[in-house]
């Protein structure tokens, strides 16, 4: 039964996998922050130029 725990504990496969969910979560969140960001800034350039085409 030690045996085991001491095993268990030296286990580090699944410390990647919370590492790469832990990396995917803040790219997300830069990803939507920075298409936020720009999103409004672009829908006001293109509603800009369009009102100065017409």
């Amino acid at each position: 039964m030690v045996h085991r725990l001491r095993h268990l504990w030296s286990d580090e496969k699944g410390q990647d996998i919370a590492e790469y969910a832990v990396m995917l979560a803040v790219i997300l969140v830069l990803v939507i922050g920075t298409v936020r960001l720009i999103g409004g800034n672009a829908n006001n350039v293109f509603s800009s130029v369009a009102s100065n085409v017409q």
